[in-house]
C-alpha cells in the first residue's frame, strides 16, 4: 500500500518552520493539504503514415484436365481357408466314487458315585476369662474367673464321582461305491480346406492434365492513413500542495451496496461514482484508495477475494472513464471491518447484512 502522507494545518505560529520542512508557505486555518506530484502533460497530433506498400498480386490461371478410362485391379486373387470342425463320440468311463473304509463308533465312559468325610476345622481348647457380675472389689483382677474350654473338630461330607469304565470304540466296515461318467473323444480330427478366390477388376475414370496451370501479375497501389497520436508536451514531476476537505483523508462511504455474492457495478453504482469521485479526480491531481468489504456470510478466505474483486471493479470503471490507473489503489478487507453487529453466527436481517457490502474511499498522497 502506498505510504499515506496527510497534513492538516491549523492556525499556528511558525510558518518559517513549515517552509523549512517543504510544507505550504501560506496555509489557511482549518484546511488540510495533500502533497501531489504534477503529472506529465500531453497533446494530440496527426501524422500520415503508409499502412500498406504498393505490390503485385498473382492471379492463377487454372490447369485444364481431360478424362480417360482405365481398367484397374480392385481385389487381388487369394485363397480362402474353410475350417471343418472335428467329429466327437461319447463313451462311458468307470471310476470309484467312494473308496472302501471303516466307520468308528464311540462307546462313552461309565461313572460311579462315592462320598468322603473331610475335617474342615480341627479340635481346639484354651483359657477364657470372665468377670463376675456384682463384684465389689476395686481390683478388677480379683473379679476375673479363668475357664479352660475345649471345642470339638468340624467335619463335612463331599460327594465324588468315580470312573467305572473308560471310553472305547468299535469299527464297522464301509463298502466301496462305483459309478461312471461320460467322456467325448475325437472320432474325426478337425481340418482346413483351401478354396481359390479369383481377382476382381473394374474400369475407372480419371483426369489428367491437358495444360498446366500458369499465373499473371496484377499491380496493387499502396495505402496511407492519417493517425492521431498523443505526445508529451510538458514533463511532470513538480511537487505541489493541494488543499483538500479534511474529511476526505479518512474512509468515506460510497453508497455502493453490492448484491449478495457479486462484485458487479449496477447503473446506480456507476452514477454514484460519476457524482462523488469523478469531480474530485478531475479537479485535483490527487490519488485515492478504494476499500471494499463483504458481509460475514460465507467462507472468510472467499469473502476476502470477493472484496478485492469489488474494489477492482470500481478501479476498472474509473479507468474506463479516463482516470489513470496509477492514481488508483484497490484494497479488499473481506468481512474484517463490519459496521454493525452482524458477525459470524449472529442472526441478522438481509438489510443489516446489505449495509456491510460496501465500498469506501480516501485521498492519498503521491
Amino acid at each position: 500500500m502506498k505510504q499515506q502522507l496527510f497534513l492538516c494545518l491549523y492556525l499556528i505560529a511558525g510558518i518559517g518552520f513549515a517552509q523549512a520542512q517543504g510544507l505550504p508557505s501560506n496555509p489557511e486555518p482549518g484546511k488540510c493539504y495533500v502533497k501531489c506530484i504534477t503529472k506529465d502533460e500531453f497533446r494530440d497530433i496527426e501524422e500520415t503514415i503508409q499502412i500498406a506498400p504498393a505490390y503485385t498480386t498473382l492471379e492463377v490461371i487454372p490447369a485444364v484436365y481431360k478424362t480417360i478410362e482405365e481398367r484397374v485391379l480392385v481385389k487381388e486373387a487369394t485363397k480362402k481357408l474353410i475350417y471343418v470342425p472335428a467329429v466327437y463320440e461319447t463313451i462311458e468311463v468307470s471310476y470309484v466314487k467312494r473308496a472302501a473304509g471303516t466307520k468308528l463308533n464311540v462307546i462313552p465312559a461309565n461313572f460311579g458315585k462315592d462320598s468322603r468325610i473331610l475335617e474342615v476345622y480341627p479340635k481346639t481348647s484354651g483359657w477364657e476369662y470372665k468377670h463376675l457380675e456384682g463384684c465389689s472389689s476395686a481390683n478388677k483382677q480379683a473379679c476375673a474367673v479363668a475357664c479352660f474350654i475345649e471345642y470339638p473338630a468340624q467335619y463335612r461330607t463331599v460327594n465324588i464321582s468315580t470312573l467305572a469304565n473308560p471310553a472305547s470304540t468299535n469299527s464297522t466296515p464301509v463298502q466301496q461305491q462305483n459309478t461312471t461318467y461320460k467322456k467325448r473323444i475325437i472320432k474325426t480330427p478337425a481340418r482346413m480346406e483351401t478354396v481359390e478366390v479369383p481377382a476382381e477388376h473394374k474400369t475407372i475414370k480419371r483426369q489428367i492434365i491437358a495444360s498446366a496451370a500458369t499465373t499473371r501479375s496484377i499491380p496493387v497501389s499502396g495505402k496511407s492513413e492519417t493517425v492521431r497520436k498523443t505526445i508529451l508536451s510538458k514533463k511532470g514531476g513538480i511537487e505541489t500542495w493541494e488543499s483538500i476537505d479534511c474529511g476526505l483523508l479518512d474512509a468515506n462511504l460510497l453508497p455502493i451496496l453490492y448484491e449478495y455474492n457479486s462484485a458487479r457495478l449496477t447503473a446506480d453504482s456507476k452514477r454514484i461514482i460519476d457524482e462523488k469521485l469523478m469531480p474530485l479526480l478531475n479537479g485535483k491531481p490527487v490519488n485515492i484508495e478504494l476499500m471494499s468489504h463483504t458481509d460475514s456470510r460465507g467462507d472468510d478466505d472467499y469473502n476476502l477475494s470477493l472484496s478485492q474483486q469489488r474494489a477492482n471493479s470500481v478501479v476498472n470503471y474509473l479507468v474506463s472513464k479516463g482516470i489513470s490507473r496509477s492514481r488508483l489503489s484497490a484494497k479488499g478487507y473481506g468481512e474484517s471491518r463490519l459496521i454493525n453487529r452482524c458477525s459470524n453466527g449472529v442472526k441478522c436481517s438481509a438489510d443489516d447484512h446489505h449495509k456491510n457490502r460496501r465500498t469506501e474511499f480516501r485521498v492519498l498522497s503521491n
